[in-house]
């Protein structure tokens, strides 16, 4: 990922600001051609930037209400094998790498508790899978954000 300039700075805090401003809307905020602001865009694109639109989708809207994060212990030599196979998990909605005493850490979306203890079953069933440890999410607290990291890099700049 390439660094970022000032102009790519204040475009990420007006899409931060409305997410679904046009182009020509942008172009007009900040003072800048339809033409910059289109490949400023293209640009932030290609470099990564902007993260799936998914990541803005719930859930629980689509029936998915119980939020879960299991904490997975696996034989090391078997970690590439083990998360192709949890990425065929569709209520696998997300899962980190850990350094520590916890390989990974899964967080899944399941209808019910019934539905959770079926999903940790899949998991526990895979071939390296040594044990899994399973969170309720109660509530999110500080929902997922880059406003202040966004904020902090226009402060530097």
């Amino acid at each position: 990922m390439s660094a970022l300039d000032h102009v790519d700075l204040e475009l990420l805090n007006a899409l931060a600001d409305d997410h679904r401003a046009t182009v020509v809307a942008l172009s007009e905020r900040l003072g800048l051609s339809r033409n910059t602001v289109q490949a400023r865009m293209a640009k932030l694109e290609r470099s990564g930037v902007f993260l799936s639109f998914e990541r803005a989708m719930s859930p629980a809207a689509l029936g998915y209400t119980i939020d879960a994060v299991l904490q997975v212990q696996v034989k090391q030599a078997d970690l590439p094998r083990i998360t192709a196979e949890l990425e065929q998990i569709p209520e696998v909605v997300q899962c980190h790498g850990l350094s520590g005493p916890i390989d990974l850490l899964v967080r899944v979306a399941a209808r019910d508790t019934q539905h959770l203890f079926d999903v940790d079953a899949r998991i526990l069933a895979i071939e390296g899978v040594e044990r899994t440890e399973t969170s309720l999410a109660m509530g999110e607290v500080i929902g997922y954000r880059v406003r202040p990291l966004l904020a902090a890099a226009r402060r530097e700049h």
